[in-house]
């Protein structure tokens, strides 16, 4: 196994609990891939994903494999979604009960919005139940199995050809609605303006339940290696894969940047489709990956992680400060640049609903949008320091100051982020899903190259921490079956196991 992200670990549990030797090769010190903690000092900051989210799916993983969530991780729901802002005198909540956030749109603009919102979440709803079976669930969707399972009705509701921002002009007539919602588009690393209308049911998602996890969301990563480990399963972290092995026409194991080789059944790559496409893992098995031209990734970021003191602004745990101009702000994003004024998001992890400002430094995590072009233009210091204080001059004038010091600030760029994760030039979340064929054109788990299996973000059913589990149980579903079709008396691999990386 290639990759100890959240689609490997899944993949490494599920058949490590049904007997087969499996080894996840890991170039990090850590499990978790994208999700991460940076250590400042004694702090340890998620600096990946923050929004837990679709806990069915990890019940439904940890009852696979024998054991129980709750035994593992500690969630609490939150009840307020995102606190939200366009200046001091202009902030939203959203909840997790839909009539209080319905009651808030409408005390901040007016009960017709009230009442659009209210139709939109009916929508998502619509939406989130025509593709959770039919497209998300399924292994290799089409849109012809699509239109057999969901049928062409459901199929019109999804509104598959129309952009987001569009659809939302029916629901809501006020920009600030249409741009808060709109930014659903980037949880997936797209722009409202190209992303299709039925990036909507991330509503319905967050509706259904948002959680705290105690620890931080690193947790998740360490509490499925630790279970995988317990079912059998063996982590080496350090170990650099540089070459897939192929022999016989099939995938035959991994050789390691020190020249160590490991032979195996099949080898998953827990790693971004486009480095395998580049030949990052060796020419053989470059033809299995799918190549994307740079125009189609997904966005990049940059990321402050921070230990610093507050006041003004009464943040929650999840909070956004939206920028005066949205359709700007993606197109700087699309000529390879940074916004010259980003909307930006603070994940406040010392904060749950109701907190007030503590009385000591806290952890901050920080978030804006940027381009994936680490691979061919740089951001320096010229770049990112403007964007660094717009962005504080946009929170300030939402009424929150960040008193930070350098020294207890982690920034990642996109040139990080490329280096962390080689042939992405950034990207974090694969192709872009802009246009209704986009969402067609992820590669699925198994490729052209017998024994080679993909699993991770980049691969389907997409971006986002459940969707990434989803991609390791295809995964671990590939390889099972193809062992069973070779009528081996009992499910085990060859000594050497399974590489991932």
């Amino acid at each position: 196994m290639i990759g100890a992200g959240v689609a490997g670990l899944v993949a490494a549990l599920q058949l490590a609990a049904r007997g087969l030797e499996v080894v996840v090769l890991e170039r990090q010190a850590a499990p978790g891939g994208k999700l991460r903690e940076v250590a400042i000092g004694a702090a340890r900051i998620d600096s990946g994903p923050t929004v837990f989210t679709m806990r069915r799916v990890f019940e439904e993983i940890f009852a696979s494999v024998g054991a129980t969530l709750a035994d593992h991780l500690t969630l609490k729901p939150v009840d307020i979604l995102a606190r939200h802002a366009w200046s001091d005198s202009e902030r939203l909540d959203l909840f997790a009960d839909i009539p209080r956030s319905a009651e808030a749109i409408g005390a901040l603009a007016g009960p017709a919005e009230a009442r659009g919102y209210l139709a939109f979440c009916e929508r998502a709803r619509q939406i989130f139940r025509t593709l959770d079976g039919p497209f998300m669930r399924a292994p290799q969707p089409s849109m012809l199995s699509l239109m057999r399972d969901a049928g062409p009705r459901d199929l019109i509701g999804i509104a598959a050809f129309s952009t987001l921002w569009k659809e939302l002009g029916a629901y809501f007539k006020d920009p600030r609605l249409q741009q808060l919602f709109g930014r659903y588009a980037t949880y997936t690393g797209c722009s409202p303006f190209r992303a299709p209308a039925s990036l909507m049911l991330i509503a319905h998602v967050e509706q259904d339940g948002v959680w705290l996890v105690e620890g931080g969301m690193h947790r998740i990563a360490l509490a499925l290696a630790g279970l995988a480990t317990a079912r059998g399963a063996t982590f080496r972290y350090g170990a650099d894969v540089s070459e897939i092995l192929v022999g016989s026409g099939r995938a035959s194991g991994v050789r390691l940047a020190n020249g160590e080789s490991i032979q195996a059944d099949a080898v998953i790559v827990n790693g971004d489709a486009a480095a395998l496409a580049s030949g990052l893992f060796g020419r053989a098995a470059a033809p299995a990956g799918a190549a994307m031209k740079p125009a189609d990734r997904s966005l990049s970021a940059l990321t402050w992680s921070m230990v610093a003191r507050t006041a003004g602004f009464p943040l929650v745990r999840h909070n956004v400060f939206f920028s005066s101009n949205y359709e700007a702000e993606f197109d700087d994003l699309a000529r390879g640049r940074l916004p010259a004024e980003p909307t930006v998001y603070i994940c406040a992890q010392d904060r749950e609903d109701a907190a007030a400002t503590p009385d000591q430094p806290e952890r901050l995590f920080l978030i804006v949008n940027a381009p994936a072009t680490a691979d061919t233009a740089r951001f320096g210091p010229s770049e990112i320091e403007p964007c660094q204080r717009t962005m504080f001059r946009l929170m300030a004038r939402c009424g929150l100051t960040v008193d930070h010091r350098p020294e207890l600030t982690t920034v990642t760029t996109p040139q990080d982020f490329h280096r962390r994760f080689p042939g992405t030039g950034g990207a974090l979340y694969g192709r872009a899903g802009h246009g209704w064929r986009a969402s067609f054109q992820r590669p699925f788990a198994r490729t052209r190259l017998p024994g080679l299996i993909l699993a991770g973000g980049s691969a389907h059913p997409g971006a986002g921490v459940p969707m990434a589990a989803m991609s390791g149980q295809f995964a671990a579903s590939c390889v099972l079956e193809d062992l069973a079709s070779t009528r081996l008396s009992r499910a085990q691999a060859t000594p050497g196991g399974m590489s991932m990386r």
